[in-house]
């Protein structure tokens, strides 16, 4: 058996250490049990791994939808230029085609008469540039409109490049287009217009040598009620007789003119030729 100390110091020195046994807790726990107020404590700040997480979440600004609505534009667009790009590979497929055949041939010899009842041929052109229409003088307003605007053609030519273009009107009616009528239907235009007429057959004769349409019956009378229907453009031919355009409704005085001027510069500068003599 012990013998007891008596100094209390000495019996506190012999004592053995009291440990704490208290348990460690984690730091996450530690910091919500802490009764150590937090120094500062305002509106909580946001918390960036949680918008992140939410951004994640949602897919963020390129959704699949976004994504899948680029791509499907990206091929739309794709394909659109590749169909622009075979047109126009296609059209200039075409022309070339069109270059190497050569024009079409139109015009050739033909014997009508003329307003004064005198006989008048294709010979009659040769030497001089010629619009030639075809029309007749029944039409409501078609006819004068064009017939209009080839008076403007020849007037504004005439005093830009000193060349009197001669302009022709052949009838598409001879039936009812009598020399009389042809007569007084073209004192209404050009003073140079040269109108002409015929019967039937060589009518129609003129017509196919320029690839014109109409649809005036063969065997109708002056007095028969019909409708004609024909081609509606005027030819421009060079001092050659030989055939260089074809010009419709679409085109306005102006346009025309321009191409005119055109064609007159490329058969100076080619010696009295042009590319349209190629062929024919």
């Amino acid at each position: 058996m012990l013998a007891r100390t008596a100094n209390p110091l000495a019996r506190s020195l012999a004592r053995p250490p009291v440990r704490s046994i208290a348990p460690v807790l984690p730091l996450a726990q530690r910091h919500r049990y802490s009764t150590q107020p937090e120094a500062n404590q305002g509106p909580s700040a946001p918390n960036p791994s949680s918008d992140q997480y939410q951004n994640r979440q949602r897919g963020g600004p390129f959704t699949l939808k976004a994504g899948a609505l680029f791509v499907a534009t990206g091929v739309g667009l794709y394909f659109y230029f590749q169909s622009e790009k075979q047109k126009v590979q296609e059209r200039k497929r075409q022309e070339n085609a069109a270059a190497r055949v050569g024009r079409p041939k139109i015009g050739g010899p033909f014997k009508l008469t003329n307003q004064d009842g005198k006989e008048w041929t294709d010979q009659d052109m040769l030497g001089k540039w010629s619009l030639v229409y075809f029309g007749f003088t029944n039409c409501p307003d078609i006819c004068p409109e064009e017939l209009d605007k080839m008076t403007a053609v020849v007037e504004s030519i005439s005093k830009s490049h000193n060349i009197d273009i001669l302009p022709v009107f052949i009838t598409c009616d001879p039936a009812r287009d009598d020399v009389k009528a042809v007569k007084t239907y073209v004192k209404d235009f050009h003073p140079s217009l040269v109108g002409l007429t015929g019967s039937y057959e060589d009518i129609k004769k003129t017509c196919k040598a320029y690839r014109v349409y109409f649809s005036t019956p063969p065997n109708a009378s002056p007095s028969d009620d019909y409708l004609v229907d024909h081609s509606i453009f005027f030819y421009l031919m060079d001092p050659s007789n030989k055939f260089v355009d074809a010009f419709g409704r679409s085109m306005g005085a102006k346009e025309v003119v321009g191409k005119v001027e055109g064609y007159l510069r490329e058969f100076e500068e080619g010696g009295g030729r042009g590319s349209w003599s190629e062929g024919q």
